[in-house]
């Protein structure tokens, strides 16, 4: 599972963009799992603007660091 602070990076981040890039998700959708989350940073890092692009990637970044710490550690 990932920190907080990052579900809450990413919440943020949907508020932001979700009339611009999530307009085909329903209007309350919050990611549940690490894959779900993912996979909207990616919706959003392909129909949002450069801005968009630059925190979605950032977020995906530090997803994936915080997950790959987590299989290493088991």
């Amino acid at each position: 599972m990932i920190p907080s602070e990052a579900a809450a990076a990413v919440e943020q981040l949907i508020d932001a963009y979700r009339a611009r890039c999530l307009w085909f998700l329903r209007p309350d959708y919050y990611p549940a799992t690490d894959a779900e989350r993912v996979l909207v940073l990616r919706y959003i890092e392909q129909y949002g603007d450069r801005e968009a692009y630059r925190r979605a990637a950032a977020i995906r970044q530090w997803l994936s660091r915080n997950s790959s710490a987590a299989s290493a550690a088991s």
